[in-house]
């Protein structure tokens, strides 16, 4: 399931712009804008983060690999730019979303990437996609030797909580710098939890993420207990939803998956759920926790995976539950 590393095209010259301030933005913040911003990463997740920045009155640059993707922001004020150094050059802070390591070096690295760009001195690097702890901690090398402050902050939230501001953001950093960011994470979310320094909130996403995945082979396999039992789905549904059981994660998938709507309004899809659990396996082995169910939960959604089924709803885990012969 590895993605092959992508190279960022190439771009424009350096440049940089004066220093300027406004007051309170749409949001309502009263945020400082400074000589620029920047959001590499314009996927489900990252179009509606950038365009709450932008409510907010921030003059934002962007860049996304496919360009097309930029178009909806470009309409509201954005500077839609070819590379990822394009968009940081000059910039006090980049929030970076993309979906996985290979993307992530792709952006960061390279000549073309965010660290070949001249921000300004002690601009924030706020990463905040859902990335392997090893890497987080490579990176975050990498932005302090270049005069960054680096922060993790993976989110939860759906696309939708994402377009109105209220995910959670999961945070790993020096206290300082999440006092710096505080005005910036404002209008993206309506939650903020610090773990520690640096990597750990990179740790506890991979672990809750892998939690999630136990969960939702978990409900997959009773439903498909409770399809072999002729139980009355609507029945199981109204007594899950209300019992010991419940959870956001568990009674979302289970409606799914009684109703058969596994490729519309695709919001998590096995292939990224796998590579989430894959990371926090690897960190699992690294500090030598065993993470056996984490393991069953892999196995499943790799069998998944491989009947095809990486981009539809990851509720469509049924059809494995539904195949798998008893032990």
């Amino acid at each position: 399931m590895k993605t092959p590393e992508r190279a960022a095209p190439e771009c424009g010259p350096h440049y940089s712009r004066a220093l300027h301030t406004t007051g309170a933005g749409a949001a309502g913040v009263g945020l400082r804008v400074m000589a620029a911003f920047a959001f590499i990463g314009l996927g489900k997740m990252g179009l509606g983060m950038a365009g709450r920045l932008l409510d907010a009155g921030l003059r934002l640059s962007v860049y996304n690999r496919t360009a097309s993707k930029a178009a909806p922001l470009q309409e509201r004020g954005a500077r839609a730019c070819a590379c990822p150094r394009e968009a940081c050059d000059g910039a006090d802070a980049v929030f970076v979303m993309t979906a996985d390591d290979s993307s992530s070096r792709a952006v960061w690295l390279g000549s073309e990437g965010i660290l070949a760009a001249r921000m300004s001195a002690d601009a924030l690097a706020i990463e905040c996609s859902t990335l392997s702890h090893d890497w987080v901690l490579e990176l975050a090398g990498e932005a302090r030797r270049r005069s960054l402050r680096f922060l993790d902050a993976p989110v939860t939230g759906l696309p939708a909580d994402a377009a109105r501001g209220a995910l959670t953001l999961l945070v790993g950093a020096d206290a300082r710098d999440l006092e710096s960011a505080a005005e910036l994470f404002a209008p993206i979310s309506q939650r903020v939890i610090h773990f520690g320094a640096v990597g750990t909130g990179t740790a506890y996403k991979l672990m809750i993420n892998m939690i999630g995945a136990v969960q939702i082979a978990s409900i997959a396999e009773g439903l498909a207990l409770a399809e072999r039992a002729g139980l009355n789905f609507a029945a199981v549904l109204e007594a899950l939803s209300s019992g010991q059981a419940a959870s956001p994660q568990v009674v979302r998938t289970a409606r799914r998956i009684i109703a058969g709507d596994h490729d519309s309004n695709v919001v998590f899809t096995p292939q990224l759920r796998l590579k989430d659990i894959d990371y926090a396996l690897r960190l699992a082995r690294e500090l030598g926790v065993g993470a056996p169910f984490g393991a069953l939960a892999a196995s499943s959604f790799r069998s998944l995976c491989e009947l095809g089924f990486t981009r539809v709803n990851e509720s469509r885990i049924i059809e494995v539950a539904r195949a798998r012969a008893p032990e």
